[in-house]
Formats: C-alpha cells, structure tokens, sequence
C-alpha cells in the first residue's frame, strides 16, 4: 500500500523538475529577447526626443514631449533622406536581382551536370569568402573605372553582387542537391527542356533559399558603408550609410554628435530590414539548413 504514494511523489518531483526546467529556458529566451530588443527600441524612443532631453543627465527613459524634428531635419542633410533612400533601394534591387539570377543558374550547373573539372572550380568559386573583402577594393575599382561605371549605383551594386555570390551559389547548390532526380527525371520525360524545368519545376522547391540569398544580398547592400564610401563620389548619389555617417555631425557643436540624428536615421535605415526579416524569416531559416540533412 506505500508503493502507491511513493510513486505519487516521484511522479510530483518529476512533474516540478519538468516545470523548474522549461521556466529556466522561457526565462532566459525572454532575457535573451530584451537584451536583443532594448537597442532597438531605444533608437525609437530617442529618434523622438528632443535635444534637450537627449542630451539631459541623468538620462531618461521615456520623452516628456515627442517631436519629429529629428526626422524632418535629415531632408537638410546633404541631398535629402528621399534621395538617400531611393538610392539604397535602387541598389538593393539590382543586387538582388543579380545575386539571385547568377546564383541561381549557377547553383543548378553544380548541382545537375557533370563536367569536367567542376569540383575544382566550386573550389574556386568558394575561394574569395576566405578572402577579405577589402584586400579586392582596388582591383574592383580598376574594373570598375574600365567599365566607366565608378561613381554608379549598378557599379557598387556589382560590387556587391561579386561579395554575395559565393556564398549564395554554395547555398543554392546545397538545396538543389536536396531535390529527388526523380522529379527532374518525369519533368524530362514530359518533354521538358533544362531551362524550361528549372523555371516551371524546380524554383517552386528551392524558394526557401532563393528567398535566404536575396535576404542576404538585401541586408549587405542596405547596410554596408565602406564600398559605398569608397566607390561612390557624387553626393546625390549616396546611400543610408553614408548618410548616418552625415547626420551624426551636430551642427551646432564643433565636435559633437547629433544623437537625435542620428537615431532617426538609424531607425529609418533597420525598419526594412526588420519587417522583411519578419515576414520572411521561415523561408529564411528553411534555406539556410537546405543540404543539411543530405
């Protein structure tokens, strides 16, 4: 008659332990979100402030008075917020059309023929992520000023493209390996022709990871500031980066920084990031683990 409660508390402790475990983990992923989380919301609430409690000590955590000056303010910087963002999303698109396209055809070449010499030139291929990318800055701007493209946004998006397609045509390979040739085979039999089979049949299954290199194309052109700085001239021309470099200036303050600013232009400039990673992080995160089962 005492196995009965016996087993009852161990069946209790398990059950807590159980309980005692998964808090812990809840816990510490609601951490791990604040921690991750504070930096942005903090932009946010400071992109609103105004200078004088920006610049207020002790500082405060929420604005007395909201205000958009710090937004309105960046149409005064340089040619103008409007301007620095249609540049960064002309750019965008070429680099993402680019890395897709060439990834694509690319990562299917590798992954369904067979060619002489083809394990050695994926090797190649592979070769420049071990490779800084600043060590091929003037090399590119040599090309570049060849193709009369300086100074262009198809110039530094091609630039960008070359930084992105290694990694997306090892990404694409890897996910159309995981494809059945069964499939590629009754596609053939029906009488179509490679090109056609990959626009009809095989894009529908390996959208996850031409969403991830296109995620990956957008986040590095959107963000990146030292090709951008570099390659690029003409003011009219620049993009977000350049103008967070721009707007940090206080003008009032030899030396200072404009922190409301500067927090405006940086809310505009992840606010994009963020809504596309949010609406497309499953494709995301199927992409990135293509080919690892296989």
């Amino acid at each position: 008659m005492a196995v009965i409660p016996m087993q009852q508390e161990q069946w209790t402790r398990r059950k807590s332990a159980h309980y005692l475990r998964f808090g812990l983990i809840y816990f510490a992923a609601v951490a791990l979100a604040v921690w991750f989380l504070f930096p942005i919301v903090w932009s946010l609430i400071t992109s609103v402030k105004p200078a004088s409690e920006i610049n207020a000590s002790p500082p405060t955590l929420l604005p007395a008075h909201l205000t958009t000056l710090n937004y309105t303010n960046l149409n005064k910087v340089g040619s103008g917020i409007v301007r620095y963002t249609s540049n960064s999303v002309l750019t965008a698109l070429y680099t993402i059309v680019g890395t897709v396209v060439l990834s694509t055809l690319a990562g299917y070449g590798f992954a369904r023929f067979g060619f002489r010499g083809k394990n050695i030139l994926f090797i190649l291929v592979l070769a420049p992520l071990m490779i800084p990318f600043q060590a091929i800055m003037i090399p590119l701007f040599l090309v570049l000023r060849t193709l009369h493209l300086n100074n262009t946004l198809l110039g530094l998006a091609m630039v960008y493209i070359t930084a992105q397609l290694p990694f997306g045509i090892f990404i694409m390979r890897n996910v159309f390996a995981t494809v059945p040739r069964d499939i590629e085979e009754a596609a053939l039999i029906d009488g179509c022709s490679p090109l056609r089979m990959l626009y009809r049949v095989m894009l529908p299954l390996v959208m996850p990871g031409i969403v991830t290199i296109g995620l990956f194309a957008f986040f590095n052109s959107w963000n990146e500031l030292f090709a951008a700085l570099i390659y690029l001239t003409d003011s009219d021309k620049y993009t977000l980066p350049l103008l967070l470099a721009t707007a940090r200036t206080n003008p009032g303050l030899f030396g200072g920084t404009n922190w409301g600013g500067l927090q405006a232009s940086v809310t505009i400039s992840m606010v994009p990031c963020l809504l596309i990673f949010i609406f497309l992080q499953r494709y995301y995160v199927s992409g990135l683990t293509g080919g690892a089962v296989k």
